[in-house]
């Protein structure tokens, strides 16, 4: 099978890409490198380029006649999407659209969607399953949205089956250790605290130790890169068999608290480290994990990595490698 992967220079494009790779599918990656690394993409044929260039997408798709599109390439930073919304929606959302009006003039119609949990705004229960509210905060969210309800329209109207997979708190490393988290600016929890364990960070700032929580901190549902790759897989298998477009949520069910994740990045490090308590932030739940029951029944996904004690040594592994 060939697959085009967009964004596949990024932290779970470039995991996709191998993990496709080692399965026999011949793989095409298209990144523009502003927030990849050429050297994470360790298998198929590199091209830099635009997600956003007609040329450069009909020249690919001219070039190869793929059974298939996943798409990563995304700005993730919510922070930044509130500063500066006019850079997400054209890139999260109008540059989608130009991937999916060059899918149509080549007649490619299985398409897998990177979503994300933030769709979902503030929750108004937990777990969260797909079936919940669709409020987004911020404008990141809403640009992930938008692209939903793009995709359910494009279906209705074109044919083109999609599935969305919307993500929790994706995590961990590659368990070879090849791969692993690379942000810049780092935002995420557990990269975080490894660095602080690392010594390439002074401390690590846990925001609110005050919520409706058994320790005080929030919880969240870490999901291992891994894992987040096996249902890609599945999905784009599922839509190759005739499957129907569809939407799942992916966590591992379980939910873990900062304080939790910091003693395991202790235990896991075997190092000590300053943790500096600060205010809660405006729009963090105390709570935020998934039922990710559907895509375990539809798609036969089971996580192998959900322990959380095995996300953080991977991801440890990684750190120890970027010094």
């Amino acid at each position: 099978m060939r697959v085009l992967v967009v964004g596949g220079a990024g932290y779970i494009g470039s995991h996709m890409v191998k993990m496709l790779d080692q399965r026999g599918c011949r793989v095409t990656v298209l990144d523009d490198l502003s927030a990849g690394y050429r050297d994470a993409v360790v298998g198929g044929r590199f091209v830099l380029g635009d997600l956003g260039d007609e040329a450069v997408l009909d020249a690919l798709f001219d070039a190869d006649r793929f059974d298939g599109v996943m798409h990563f390439a995304s700005y993730i930073q919510v922070g930044e999407s509130v500063r500066e919304p006019a850079k997400y929606y054209r890139n999260n959302t109008f540059k989608t659209q130009v991937l999916l009006d060059a899918m149509r003039s080549h007649q490619v119609n299985h398409f897998i969607f990177s979503s994300t949990a933030a769709i979902f705004g503030e929750p108004v229960r937990t777990p969260i399953d797909e079936d919940h509210p669709k409020n987004p905060i911020n404008p990141y969210g809403r640009s992930k949205w938008m692209v939903e309800q793009m995709l359910e329209d494009y279906d209705r109207a074109y044919g083109l089956k999609a599935v969305k997979l919307r993500y929790f708190n994706a995590a961990g490393a590659d368990p070879e250790g090849r791969l692993g988290e690379r942000h810049d600016p780092e935002t995420h929890l557990i990269p975080l605290v490894l660095q602080a364990a690392g010594g390439r960070r002074p401390n690590v700032t846990v925001f609110g130790a005050d919520y409706d929580t058994p320790d005080g901190t929030c919880i969240r549902d870490y999901i291992h890169v891994a894992d987040l790759c096996e249902a890609h897989w599945l999905a784009l298998r599922r839509l190759w068999e005739g499957g129907e477009s569809a939407a799942y949520n992916l966590g591992n069910g379980n939910g873990f608290s900062v304080r939790e994740v910091i003693d395991t990045a202790r235990t896991v490090s075997g190092r000590d480290f300053t943790v500096v308590y600060g205010e809660r932030r405006p729009g963090d739940p105390a709570r935020l994990v998934a039922d990710s029951r559907r895509a375990r029944t539809d798609l036969g996904w089971t996580p192998r990595y959900a322990e959380l004690a095995t996300i953080v040594e991977h991801a440890w592994h990684w750190e120890t490698r970027q010094r």
